[in-house]
């Protein structure tokens, strides 16, 4: 695997490392950076969260509320609520607390693994990953965005683009497929890589409910309103997957978007929906002649 110089993998699993304060109540650090906390990274440390308070079983579903903005300046106070721990299936909620406002909420579900049905469609056609060129932002806004380009570039995760990242999409179901991993190894944890890969659940959804509407990141104001995410086989993070979103409608200014998450070998390893608020910045005026 490629090293890459600007890569934070360390200090994002540094994140991780909640600080337990009594047996349902964690302390996170949101880390250094300017302007809105990216809401993925509240996920995976709730996600954390919820895991340490499970003995048995592996995270098979979540679904969560991004209540209010996060702050970089701010600790955030996780509070687990056991919901239920039944035999087959454990039940946890997290509420993320920042200045005493819940600013993210989730409900997520344990499953002991057991044999059952077991059926799955074919994986999406695309390239491999080998030889796409890296998602590299820095090159595509405008020099007031830059500061946003670079926190995605340093971010733990690397993404490939298989389509156009910015091109607008004129017919049919707006959609993009993605190849993603995460810039380096992960400890044996079933909990880190769930973490991640709520982290990484959460990156470019909008961007593909944008694309019928010709709306560049620099000219909107979105947000990500809720999310769902389906782990059907024990999450594993540990080489690229193809990440592939869809959007089947949008409305009031809130769009729904459709995920799914392959491995190499075609299996689908997760699902995603998420409902994003995208309001489009109105243009300036043109200046005088």
């Amino acid at each position: 695997m490629a090293e890459y110089p600007w890569a934070r993998l360390p200090q994002f699993l540094k994140q991780l490392e909640l600080d337990r304060l009594d047996r349902d109540l964690f302390l996170g650090d949101p880390g250094k950076g300017e302007g809105r906390l990216f809401g993925g990274l509240v996920a995976a440390q709730s996600v954390i969260a919820a895991h340490r308070t499970v003995e048995e079983g592996f995270l098979h579903s979540l679904h969560a509320y991004f209540l209010r903005p996060g702050r970089h300046d701010v600790p955030i106070r996780y509070v687990v609520y056991r919901i239920r721990d039944g035999r087959t299936f454990t039940t946890r909620d997290v509420v993320a607390y920042q200045a005493g406002e819940a600013i993210f909420n989730l409900s997520s579900s344990f499953a002991r693994p057991e044999e059952g049905i077991a059926h799955q469609e074919p994986a999406p056609d695309a390239p491999g990953p080998d030889n796409l060129p890296d998602w590299d932002l820095v090159r595509l806004l405008p020099k007031e965005d830059q500061g946003w380009a670079r926190r995605f570039r340093e971010s733990p995760i690397e993404m490939r683009a298989v389509d156009a990242i910015e091109a607008a999409q004129a017919e049919g179901t707006p959609r993009r497929r993605v190849w993603i991993r995460v810039r380096g190894e992960l400890p044996e944890d079933p909990a880190i890589h769930a973490a991640l890969l709520a982290y990484a659940s959460d990156r470019g959804l909008i961007a593909t409910a944008r694309r019928p509407h010709g709306i560049t990141r620099q000219r909107d104001a979105s947000a990500s309103l809720d999310h769902a995410m389906w782990f059907h086989h024990p999450p594993r993070f540990d080489d690229w997957l193809l990440y592939v979103s869809e959007s089947p409608i949008s409305y009031a200014a809130r769009a729904l978007i459709y995920g799914a998450m392959y491995r190499r070998d075609g299996t689908r390893c997760a699902s995603v929906v998420q409902e994003g608020l995208i309001r489009a910045r109105p243009q300036p005026p043109a200046p005088a002649s």
